[in-house]
């Protein structure tokens, strides 16, 4: 029982940095995405904003390249990694140091005070319910990333609402926007995080995440052949980490 009060008093914690934070650095953000050639330096208070949650939650990370490649400054990616926690937005953009990202995400945040009307302004939203909105993020994305930005898409689309599932099925987003746009993609596993913090409220705690840098996969092939040769390979990267 003592743990659960805890934890409650956790999430209100992070509803608290969340708030003040995002009052503090989301007015220069907001001001910095009218202009497309300003969101490079947006991007440096959305990294703050990063690191005041992700360290204030207490939180940290130990980062592993088992890759001996490296990412090229001028070089616009697709970031993916799997997806088990809120913490993977704020980590991604810490690690994404030099390239500035944007986020393919929910419509649904939008809804969310402050945070909605600054998060319409700097990510790709879709309608996951709407066909068409869902065919016009590859063109959306590509706007974002002909201005120099690079994405972000977690391939399961969503935290899975079951806590239980590692990795849920795969939706063939990245690849698409990779392979017609000819974008490498670089590949993250973030492990620890759906324990540290769960959306289970009898759970969760302060900690550090291992985050894996596994390497950067170069489209080579048309949309579906990619994905048909990608996926299960990716997959199998994700995973082994879990092993």
């Amino acid at each position: 029982m003592a743990g659960k009060i805890l934890n409650y008093f956790w999430r209100i914690w992070l509803l608290i940095l969340a708030f003040v934070f995002t009052l503090i650095f989301g007015l220069p953000v907001y001001l910095l995405s009218f202009n497309k050639k300003h969101y490079k330096y947006a991007y440096r208070f959305v990294r703050y904003w990063s690191y005041c949650i992700f360290y204030g939650m207490g939180l940290r990370y130990e980062l592993t390249k088992l890759s001996g490649e490296t990412l090229d400054k001028n070089q616009q990616y697709v970031f993916i990694s799997n997806h088990t926690s809120i913490m993977d937005i704020m980590l991604m953009c810490i690690l994404c140091a030099d390239h500035p990202i944007c986020f393919v995400g929910k419509k649904e945040l939008v809804k969310i005070p402050i945070f909605g009307t600054i998060y319409k302004r700097i990510c790709v939203m879709v309608d996951r319910g709407s066909a068409r909105s869902r065919a016009d993020v590859y063109r959306r994305c590509a706007e974002k990333m002909e201005e120099g930005n690079s994405i972000v898409i977690f391939p399961e689309g969503g935290v899975p609402d079951d806590t239980s599932i590692i990795l849920d099925e795969f939706k063939d987003g990245a690849f698409t926007l990779s392979s017609k746009h000819n974008s490498p993609i670089v590949i993250y596993t973030f492990v620890g995080l759906k324990e540290i913090f769960p959306f289970d409220n009898s759970k969760g705690y302060p900690g550090k995440a291992k985050v894996y840098f596994n390497g950067i996969l170069y489209p080579s092939a048309p949309p579906k052949e990619l994905k048909l040769s990608s996926f299960e390979t990716i997959k199998k990267v994700l995973l082994k980490h879990y092993n």
